[in-house]
């Protein structure tokens, strides 16, 4: 069964962070990799039936993240912001809160922290996501992070098993 788990530090009321955990049966390297190519981030970064018919990425710190995500009904969210980290093989971090050129967001809403760790010749697979506000927070759970995050995850490790 699915770990899906909030952050143990402060009140869950206070918290500005959500997080979701998994140990995957595939290597951190597909997972790295499903996470930093655009064709494979394509197959499996929002849950199905939504897809995400555009995606850019320039990995390197202040390079271009950004994901277009659109629903069965032609409802369509896009994101942008910029890479803050990347560890080849072992970490990803992302923010909405700048856009290339380190130029402020006008609304930021997320810093993502998502980290690949050997074990046991799986991987912990580890999103975590911190919100600038606890309503932002609070928002995004009740947007479904849990659920929404947690079927991504699924399609991202069935996509990571066949790399």
């Amino acid at each position: 069964m699915p770990q899906t788990t909030q952050t143990e530090t402060g009140l869950a009321g206070e918290s500005r962070e959500l997080v979701l955990t998994r140990l995957i049966d595939a290597p951190r390297e597909a997972l790295f990799r499903a996470w930093t190519e655009v064709g494979l981030l394509k197959q499996w970064f929002t849950p199905r039936p939504w897809t995400v018919p555009f995606a850019e990425l320039d990995l390197k710190p202040g390079g271009l993240f950004h994901t277009q995500m659109r629903g069965p009904e032609g409802e369509k969210f896009d994101n942008r912001g910029v890479f803050l980290e990347i560890v080849p093989g072992e970490k990803v971090v992302f923010t909405d809160a700048y856009v290339p050129g380190w130029e402020p967001a006008e609304k930021p809403f997320i810093t993502a922290i998502i980290t690949f760790e050997e074990e046991g010749g799986k991987t912990r697979y580890t999103a975590r996501v911190w919100h600038f506000t606890v309503e932002d927070r609070v928002r995004h759970e009740a947007m479904g992070f849990h659920d929404g995050w947690g079927k991504a995850t699924d399609q991202l490790e069935a996509l990571a098993k066949t790399l």
